[in-house]
């Protein structure tokens, strides 16, 4: 204690204090500056589907939409964490993301909302469909990386959209669906190459779109049959 008030008291050591900790914080400035200046890398994935829809005249696969709470949880089936936010947000807990050697629990912000009537379709979309439904990522965040990583450091976007086309002579569900993702690294794994960032990324991308196209679809599909039964049985 002695020694510590010694050096608080003295004039000379005192401005010395001063001077290191400014010239820390500027260091520490310079540093935050030089990494925001990084090129993040970006990576994209998408894919489509069409598949056979055995649709019933008395349970049109456009009433079964509207039932959005139901059809949540057929697109995210395991999921079971998940809060409702209002009439066509949930907040979804998904799987956690390995990112080399960091785990990220990712929690996003899903919309669910139908479009009719060609209204504010999504360009890929013919305007002759009766009913659109989109799906699209509003907010998200990755739980466990607050010591290593800045929110801005990571971005993550989701969107796609499904329709049953009845232009031919069978109704059939199609859709895409496109995920986007980039990342800037702490200065700490700048050493990594370009190719074990690109196949990370590959990873987080690969499983989340093949998940959605196997399982989700399949779901909905299921729990839509489970719809025309359970019309045909109350009729």
């Amino acid at each position: 204690m002695a020694a510590s008030s010694t050096v608080l008291s003295c004039p000379t050591m005192l401005g010395r204090h001063r001077s290191m900790a400014a010239e820390m914080r500027t260091l520490r400035w310079g540093a935050k500056c030089q990494l925001s200046t990084v090129k993040p890398s970006k990576y994209s994935s998408k894919f489509s589907t069409d598949v056979l829809l055995h649709e019933s005249p008395q349970a049109l696969f456009d009433e079964y939409l509207e039932d959005k709470p139901r059809v949540f949880k057929a697109i995210f089936p395991d999921k079971p964490k998940s809060d409702r936010l209002n009439e066509e947000e949930w907040r979804i807990h998904m799987s956690p993301i390995n990112f080399l050697f960091l785990t990220a629990w990712p929690v996003v912000e899903m919309r669910i909302r139908c479009k009719t009537n060609g209204q504010d379709y999504p360009p890929d979309v013919p305007l002759d469909i009766t009913k659109v439904l989109e799906l699209n990522m509003m907010k998200w965040e990755l739980q466990g990386l607050g010591q290593v990583m800045e929110p801005s450091d990571f971005t993550l976007g989701v969107q796609g959209a499904l329709y049953p086309d009845r232009g031919g002579s069978h109704t059939r569900l199609k859709g895409r669906l496109e995920m986007n993702v980039s990342f800037v690294l702490p200065s700490v794994l700048g050493f990594v190459p370009e190719d074990i960032k690109r196949s990370v990324a590959n990873a987080i991308l690969s499983g989340f779109v093949d998940s959605m196209k196997h399982k989700v679809i399949e779901s909905l599909v299921a729990d839509y049959n489970r719809f025309k039964n359970e019309r045909t049985t109350h009729n």
